[in-house]
């Protein structure tokens, strides 16, 4: 009886074998091409924020009423808009999973989150920093920092719920309209200063300016080029990791209905 049932295995191994070697020559030259592009922008990436970090410490000159603590705004302020594009990106991933409930789109959805974590506690961690000199106190509730502690939270949550929850289309579905829902925040974060005021500056677009130096504005200008490059990489980084997983674990399931690593 054993040796009939070994027979009646074979095929489905070989049918299983030979599905995978097609799909691996169909796949192979997109790949390659994909996996060069992606070491292209992440070496960018790494050579944009190197160069930043060298220009703000070596060339751009030290503001006089807040002296070496100013150099702060040059990573604060683009880590705030890259928070924006891991959001973005959360956004476009969650509604293209509710419209198609494909695991690419939630596989997109996952990694704008965990990149716009990121970047939000880039922008939670400096930004006190820098308010101590400026307002005299770490935190105040002023309206664009309780806003994007808001946004932080949101996306936190997002992660959270897909880490620690099961990975049903019901659970991705909630996860999806959560990161629908952070979306939301963003243009009540960009408005918030100039709806309800506050302390916080409009440093790039108010009148005055504040970067009254051109090395400044070339700084702050890196700084957005480096920070754009370096959550691109990421989100591209964790987006692969993810389908990878995810095909694996697909891979396996078929492996295990074929009978392949069973005793």
């Amino acid at each position: 009886m054993g040796a009939n049932v070994n027979v009646e295995r074979a095929p489905h191994k070989v049918a299983l074998a030979a599905n995978g070697d097609a799909a691996r020559r169909a796949t192979s030259g997109a790949s390659a091409g994909a996996s060069i592009a992606f070491y292209v922008l992440l070496a960018a990436s790494a050579l944009a924020v190197i160069g930043t970090l060298h220009f703000v410490a070596y060339v751009v000159p030290t503001e006089a009423s807040m002296g070496i603590v100013q150099k702060i705004f040059y990573f604060h302020a683009p880590a705030g808009y890259a928070m924006y594009i891991g959001a973005t990106v959360c956004f476009i991933g969650s509604a293209g999973y509710l419209a198609r409930g494909t695991q690419r789109w939630d596989s997109l959805a996952k990694a704008g989150a965990e990149v716009a974590v990121a970047m939000g506690l880039i922008v939670l961690v400096t930004g006190p920093l820098w308010a101590a000199k400026a307002w005299g106190v770490y935190w105040t509730w002023d309206p664009r920092l309780t806003t994007s502690l808001l946004s932080v939270l949101i996306y936190i949550a997002y992660v959270v719920l897909r880490a620690f929850t099961g990975d049903s289309d019901a659970e991705r579905k909630f996860a999806a309209a959560l990161g629908v829902l952070g979306a939301a925040n963003l243009p009540i974060i960009h408005y918030s200063v100039k709806m309800w005021g506050g302390n916080h500056p409009t440093v790039i677009t108010g009148k005055g300016g504040g970067l009254g130096h051109p090395d400044m504005k070339m700084a702050l200008g890196f700084g957005f080029l480096s920070f754009t490059l370096l959550t691109l990489a990421l989100v591209w980084a964790r987006y692969r990791v993810d389908l990878a997983s995810a095909r694996l674990a697909e891979l396996e399931q078929e492996a295990l209905e074929a009978g392949i690593g069973e005793d």
